[in-house]
């Protein structure tokens, strides 16, 4: 049976550290009912010449990179069968063209899709217009705009806020661990910079992929509408079906919890090149060192001893670059 998704009243989320605390603390996907229903472009949406028009007045002038495909894919941007292609060619426009071909009236002829387009650098002063009081400072919102889509079960490196500011969306959430039975497609063939969960895409019973069903029986499913918004944490898989002939969205990308100048992603490359392709055993050796010291199930490593014996161990950033200037140095081979 499915999970149910955690829901917060907005009136609750003042600001940045409030935030941080009730909803990305526990690293679990939150609803924000109406959270940025009163935004000013959420009002415009309602039209798509209004939207058009509202959108204009930022307008950098920078081309974008569109999807576009032909009607038959009903907005659903995938793989060719064989792997080997997309069933989507890339244009570059400019923003009103993507904008005037999304918002025609009548049937679409045509699949077209802008996204992940930062608003400081295409739409500056949006942002201003459309503040998220309770997100980061300093992260600068992007902006997604589409007829009715599908996007691929995916995840992000980043924790992500997804505002609805015109359309529907349905949200279907997998957990992080459960990436063994989602089977991965491959991580540098991608359509957008990630990959995708190819069960989560199949038709259902698929014998492709005979552990999918553990998966999906512990997925969430969240319906948003206009206003509404999506606390993910990072790692969290999600397939997106948007609904309705315009549907635009805003997102918030940034690390939540940052320690470091290192991401971890970087981090479990280097070890796939070092670890993955070595005897079975010997994996598990180094599982258990992993366990010990990076993951720490039994806490630090070093509890035994007093806080001044930690050495590079210890916490602050101080430590954090003695950790970086020795591995630096054994890459190097000093």
């Amino acid at each position: 049976m499915s999970e149910e998704a955690i829901a917060i009243d907005r009136t609750h989320l003042t600001d940045p550290a409030t935030f941080r605390r009730m909803v990305a603390e526990p690293c679990r996907p939150v609803v924000i009912r109406g959270a940025v229903a009163d935004w000013p472009i959420a009002r415009a949406a309602g039209d798509g010449r209004a939207l058009a028009d509202y959108l204009a007045q930022f307008d950098a002038g920078h081309p974008v990179e569109a999807f576009v495909g032909d009607a038959a894919i009903a907005g659903r941007y995938s793989y060719t069968d064989d792997l080997a292609g997309f069933n989507f060619r890339r244009e570059r426009m400019s923003l009103g063209d993507a904008v005037a071909r999304i918002t025609r009236p009548g049937e679409a002829h045509e699949s077209v899709y802008a996204g992940s387009l930062p608003t400081e650098i295409f739409l500056p002063g949006l942002a201003a217009d459309n503040p998220l009081p309770f997100a980061p400072g300093g992260v600068s919102p992007r902006l997604w705009i589409g007829h009715a889509s599908t996007i691929a079960c995916h995840y992000d490196m980043l924790d992500n806020i997804a505002c609805v500011v015109a359309g529907r969306r349905r949200f279907t959430l997998y957990p992080p661990d459960a990436i063994g039975d989602l089977y991965v497609g491959p991580i540098d063939h991608t359509m957008a910079g990630q990959p995708v969960a190819l069960a989560a895409e199949a038709e259902p019973g698929d014998p492709r992929y005979p552990r999918f069903p553990r998966a999906a029986a512990r997925a969430i499913t969240v319906d948003l509408g206009p206003g509404d918004a999506l606390y993910m944490p990072k790692l969290w898989w999600h397939r997106v079906e948007a609904s309705g002939t315009l549907n635009l969205l805003v997102n918030y990308w940034w690390d939540a919890f940052p320690v470091g100048p290192d991401q971890p992603f970087v981090t479990m490359l280097l070890a796939m090149s070092a670890i993955a392709a070595r005897p079975a055993a010997e994996r598990a050796a180094w599982a258990a060192w992993f366990d010990h010291y990076v993951f720490r199930p039994d806490g630090h490593p070093l509890a035994h001893l007093p806080e001044e014996r930690h050495g590079v161990l210890g916490e602050g950033p101080q430590n954090i670059g003695m950790l970086r200037a020795q591995a630096m140095r054994m890459m190097r081979g000093g």
